[in-house]
């Protein structure tokens, strides 16, 4: 039996920024989050911004700032967007009881993971998701009711490829029913495909690695998107990609700093 998903659903909710920009092809904004304040998370969203990732994964991130994080961000109208640690179920709930409006699981390696995944964000009968929290519904704006008739087809599950193993599988991972955007980490993949160099980005095997990845998620209806450094390379990205990452706060402050300062000395 066929079920609405992500992309198909004819639910209408304002706060739902990301998804809504998505299936209207706007090219929505990202950016990742690694550290652990809610006036952090609060500075980032009144940027201009469309969703904002909540890094579980490498950032500084434990389940009290993750609340947080994802209440500031979703009450300034910003999708609040969470990459966990890996896939296990507990996690992807704990992740999805905050009430954000979708989930990043990394380093996904072929379609059983990536069923799982699905199985363990959505409730019954598409998945085994269970339900007892009052979060998730606060931060859709929306009932507890609402949110349970509504969660299944309206929170963005987010595959990441970034090893070879996944590109291997990607056609097959991109088959899964209920996975909604594949998601380059680059840096990764070009570590797992090349090793650490670092990597230019323009090595034949990485490039080819992303048309693969493209084509596959074309082919199955996917949304597809990836991280970049900047805007130029964000704006480039809007010929192949249905969103973009531009870089993280960490990364961010730095930048910003680092030649300032070069310049205040100079």
């Amino acid at each position: 039996m066929a079920y609405p998903t992500a992309h198909t659903t004819k639910v209408e909710n304002h706060r739902l920024r990301l998804l809504n920009k998505l299936k209207a092809g706007e090219f929505p904004l990202m950016t990742f989050v690694a550290i652990p304040s809610v006036r952090q998370a609060q500075i980032v969203a009144l940027t201009g911004l469309d969703g904002i990732i909540i890094d579980c994964e490498h950032g500084h991130i434990g389940d009290d700032s993750m609340h947080n994080s994802v209440a500031a961000i979703s009450a300034l109208g910003v999708s609040p967007i969470i990459r966990i640690r890996g896939p296990a179920h507990d996690i992807i709930k704990r992740a999805l009881d905050t009430g954000a409006h979708g989930i990043m699981v990394p380093q996904i390696n072929n379609a059983e993971e990536a069923k799982q995944i699905v199985a363990s964000s959505k409730f019954p009968p598409q998945g085994v998701r269970g339900q007892g929290s009052a979060f998730p519904s606060i931060g859709h704006g929306i009932t507890t009711p609402q949110y349970m008739q509504s969660a299944n087809e309206t929170v963005v599950t987010m595959i990441q490829i970034e090893t070879r193993e996944g590109v291997e599988n990607i056609d097959a991972i991109c088959a899964v029913p209920g996975v909604d955007l594949i998601f380059i980490g680059p840096n990764d993949l070009a570590q797992s495909l090349l090793g650490y160099v670092p990597a230019r980005g323009d090595e034949p095997e990485f490039l080819a690695a992303i048309d693969k990845i493209i084509a596959a998620a074309r082919k199955h209806g996917k949304w597809a998107g990836r991280m970049v450094n900047d805007g130029a390379a964000a704006k480039e990205a809007r010929k192949r990609y249905d969103t973009v990452a531009i870089t993280g706060d960490t990364k961010a402050i730095q930048n910003w700093y680092i030649p300032e300062f070069k310049i205040a000395r100079s």
